[in-house]
């Protein structure tokens, strides 16, 4: 079953084209003391729980592999969403999951994909 769901959200990422928005060190638009530790978009003709694509976060690794996505709560917007994260080293995590834990309003959890690939 879990092999389905990571198979789903890879497919997703194939079919869909990434738009990056938000460029790595750009300052989030409502909340400019908050960086950008990577490159932010969305996976465009997609759909997300606040009416938008579905985020996608870019690592330095070759081949933007999806081995985990980030699950946020966000209490200013009332939502929570799901970020997939391709390409990302260990390093990048931790600091995207300290970008998301930054804020009282806004909380992260990453969910690797453990697989072994």
């Amino acid at each position: 079953m879990t092999e389905a769901f990571w198979s789903a959200l890879d497919s997703l990422v194939a079919e869909h084209e990434i738009v990056i928005d938000r460029p790595k060190g750009t300052p989030h638009p409502r909340f400019s003391q908050y960086i950008y530790p990577m490159d932010y978009g969305f996976l465009k003709g997609t759909a997300s729980m606040d009416g938008e694509g579905i985020d996608v976060y870019l690592g330095s690794l070759p081949g933007r592999r999806l081995d985990a996505i980030l699950v946020t709560v966000d209490l200013l917007k009332g939502d929570s969403e799901i970020k997939l994260l391709l390409g990302l080293t260990a390093e990048e995590k931790q600091s995207l999951l300290g970008f998301h834990n930054a804020s009282q309003w806004m909380k992260g959890m990453l969910v690797e994909r453990g697989d072994g690939r």
